[in-house]
């Protein structure tokens, strides 16, 4: 059967000119043309056709190509052992720089350089690559974002467990002291509210005062951050974000 250059083109998802191009330096010249000059290919022009697709995805020059495809001692069988061979020598390397790339994403996350067993440890059921996305995505262009990531890229389980105790002590006095009643504008809860400030700077961010009281608005607007003051006491995420905002007008 014979196909015009257009149909070759569109089936085999190649241009005319590039066609055009293989017949001029001899790399695929048609079986036949017609009266009036025009190309016509038949079907073992179409399996050279497949075979230069091939060896060009690899990324073989056109001149090696020609080479490899007019080699007499070279039968179909022997190009799909060499497109195997070297189809899997490329599969092994793409595959390399895939989780050499997954690796570097992975080091971007958040900065957690820790095992699975010493993530467990330190976060528990709590995974904090979940929200990894969304953080770089409402934050990734700020300061506060751009500390995090370079002092967490540095920390190890050590630190992640310091982190944790410290927290974990400031919430069970924040807890005890909302138990006492002391108001949420008196000094005491105040004082824990800078001490939570200074919490942050020392292991996230700089944390001025604005910026604190944005975070305590979120506290309590972000069902996620509220569910988790409450975990530690009810009603801690409103009595904390009153005590940051009297502590942020009490040093303005």
């Amino acid at each position: 059967m014979a196909y015009t250059v257009g149909q070759v083109a569109r089936a085999a998802r190649v241009t005319v000119r590039t066609l055009h191009h293989y017949d001029e330096i001899g790399l695929l010249r048609p079986s036949g043309r017609t009266p009036a000059g025009y190309r016509r290919y038949d079907d073992r022009d179409l399996d050279r056709l497949q075979l230069i697709r091939y060896y060009r995805e690899l990324g073989f020059p056109l001149d090696e190509i020609a080479e490899i495809l007019d080699d007499p001692t070279a039968d179909p069988a022997a190009h799909l052992r060499r497109q195997h061979e070297l189809l899997s020598g490329r599969i092994g390397k793409l595959q390399d720089m895939v989780a050499a790339i997954e690796h570097a994403m992975e080091a971007r996350k958040v900065g957690i350089q820790l095992t699975p067993e010493e993530r467990f440890e330190v976060f528990g059921d709590f995974d904090p690559d979940e929200h990894a996305e969304e953080v770089e995505r409402r934050w990734g262009g700020t300061e506060a974002y751009r500390q995090s990531q370079e002092r967490t890229s540095r920390y190890s389980k050590e630190d992640w467990l310091r982190n944790k105790e410290v927290n974990e002590d400031w919430g069970r006095r924040f807890a005890a002291l909302m138990d006492s009643g002391a108001p949420a504008d008196g000094p005491e809860a105040m004082a824990l509210a800078e001490e939570h400030r200074q919490l942050i700077t020392e292991w996230w961010y700089d944390c001025p005062l604005e910026l604190h009281t944005g975070l305590a608005d979120m506290y309590v607007a972000d069902p996620r951050f509220t569910a988790y003051f409450e975990t530690i006491r009810p009603g801690m995420a409103a009595y904390l974000n009153e005590a940051i905002h009297a502590n942020a007008i009490s040093r303005a």
